[in-house]
């Protein structure tokens, strides 16, 4: 490093971004006493919710009547509070609204960070991230000037780049962004919004009262994520657009590829659509305005070549390994959205309620493997009905399997003299927690393999009977999976059935299969 290039501050950890995710990890690296600096472009935490989502009601809900005493199982129904031992530091305490609005998330996450008295430097934009040195410390600067030494950069920036997708003259319609608000700048005109997701339908929904027409295009089905439990997906509130399709009040979907879009000389559009019910069959249909609502993308402009990380799914996000680790950039870790390659569409790493035990997970991969800190684990005798007491304790309360299901794993680790070790929300793939000679058992939440392909309104399709032990394994909807990981054998798995309360308690349906499933994969005999 050359002495102009002698950085201002040297730290062990330095996070990029003080959003939701920035702030949730810095929680946890000030508590542990670690050394530590949150960079933040804006003079204040969560600079993205301040613009987003632009009618500013947010769809992670905010249910503060759970009925339920216990603050673990009221986190289920709080999607928006970070994780601290802090009662007055939860979310419902900011907003009684069901859907909350996003003014109500930026003031809490500003007490957040005051009320935990976290290290946060604002008005630091980054500018770039370099590694003059591999093995060796990143080199971060600030605009300003300012430069940082730091051993580990964890980059909590969300996805902030316009996703735009490839479409000739794209580039002259207005953006989710940038477009109007105001229903009164709309009145009379014809409305095409690009794009199936939450945003291009509160886009439309918003629009009802006053545009003429208002169609919603897109290459792919809509999906509802009622369907496919998948929360990214079309949200009821924002589905309003759908009851003046079907009941033919002059707007629509259209399913189909956009092809051109072409402003014309009056400032009108002519859009080009290749339907995919009619065998690609084009048209060319004239609109006043035309919004482009695709989502966002990973910026990774402010990285040198030296320590570029790789990018997946059309480069919109950060290629991650299961400890949230840059894949091919040692020491670069990624929390919060940007997370969400790794159930991609399917999970809740996107999502505050996810993404809150994602950075927790993190910060206890790098306490192991930067500061020999094992991870949190309790005891218990490796007798059948202890370890399955254990699991229903559990997944009867635990927050962190219900939100990232699939994802997060508890795991039971036998000593072979036994005696077990109980760790809470690994990464279910995660490469490292000890397995012992006896191996490991996984415990996770899950869905059905094919849940989505199933209406769950549809009576006739139903849900298997609850008291069916025998064929929990056939459930669609979440449910407890224990899986065993022997060396040497073939996984062995153990769904427990369903229960429309997600209560798993019951001696002979829930715990007695579970206790026999114990009883048969410790037994010192071949199973």
């Amino acid at each position: 490093m050359t002495e102009a290039s002698v950085p201002d501050n040297s730290l062990d950890y330095l996070v990029i971004g003080a959003g939701p995710a920035g702030l949730q990890l810095g929680h946890f690296l000030h508590e542990a006493g670690r050394d530590y600096l949150i960079l933040e472009a804006g003079e204040s935490p969560g600079r993205f919710f301040r613009t987003f989502p632009r009618h500013r009601t947010l769809i992670s809900i905010n249910k503060k009547h759970t009925g339920w005493d216990d603050p673990e199982l009221n986190l289920r129904m709080d999607w928006n509070s970070l994780l601290s031992d802090d009662p007055e530091l939860l979310f419902t305490r900011y907003s009684d609204r069901y859907f909350p609005a996003a003014d109500d998330l930026v003031r809490y996450l500003g007490d957040f960070a005051r009320a935990r008295g976290l290290r946060v430097s604002y008005g630091s934009r980054v500018v770039r991230v370099e590694r003059p040195e591999q093995p060796g410390p990143f080199l971060v600067t600030a605009e300003d000037g300012t430069t940082y030494e730091a051993a580990r950069v964890i980059v909590a920036t969300g996805v902030t780049k316009p996703n735009i997708p490839p479409i000739p003259g794209i580039e002259t319609a207005d953006t989710y962004a940038d477009a109007s608000t105001d229903p009164a700048d709309y009145v009379g005109q014809r409305v095409l919004i690009i794009g199936k997701g939450n945003s291009g339908f509160e886009t439309a929904d918003n629009l009802i009262e006053t545009a003429a027409v208002i169609h919603v295009a897109g290459p792919h089905s809509l999906r509802m994520a009622w369907r496919t439990h998948y929360v990214g997906h079309l949200r009821a509130i924002n589905n309003g657009l759908l009851d003046t399709y079907q009941l033919k009040s002059q707007n629509a979907l259209l399913d189909g590829d956009v092809r051109r879009v072409e402003r014309q000389a009056d400032g009108t559009y002519l859009v080009t659509v290749a339907f995919a019910r009619a065998d690609e069959v084009t048209k060319d249909i004239p609109y006043d305005r035309v919004i482009v609502c695709t989502g966002f993308r990973f910026d990774a402009s402010i990285f040198a070549a030296d320590c570029r990380p790789e990018t997946v799914i059309g480069g919109r996000f950060p290629a991650l390994t299961p400890a949230y680790e840059s894949v091919g950039v040692p020491d670069l870790y990624f929390a919060g959205t940007l997370t969400q390659s790794r159930d991609f569409r399917r999970g809740t790493s996107g999502f505050i309620h996810g993404f809150r035990y994602g950075a927790r997970a993190l910060h206890r991969i790098m306490e192991s493997r930067y500061h020999d800190v094992s991870w949190p684990a309790r005891e218990l005798p490796a007798d059948p009905a202890a370890l399955a007491a254990a699991v229903v304790e559990r997944i009867n309360r635990t927050s962190a399997l219900w939100q990232q299901f699939g994802l997060l794993a508890d795991m039971i680790v036998l000593d072979g003299a036994g005696g077990a070790r109980y760790l809470e929300e690994v990464p279910f793939d995660l490469q490292g927690p000890p397995v012992g000679d006896r191996g490991h058992f996984a415990i996770t939440l899950e869905y059905g393999p094919h849940h989505d392909a199933y209406d769950p309104f549809d009576i006739e399709v139903g849900r298997i009977a609850q008291s069916d032990a025998a064929r929990a394994h056939e459930g669609h909807y979440l449910h407890p999976v224990v899986r065993h990981h022997f060396p040497g054998e073939p996984v062995a798995a153990h769904h427990i059935t369903e229960n429309l309360e997600n209560e798993w308690d019951s001696a002979e349906v829930h715990v007695e299969p579970l206790r026999a499933f114990f009883a048969r994969r410790t037994a010192p005999v071949p199973r």
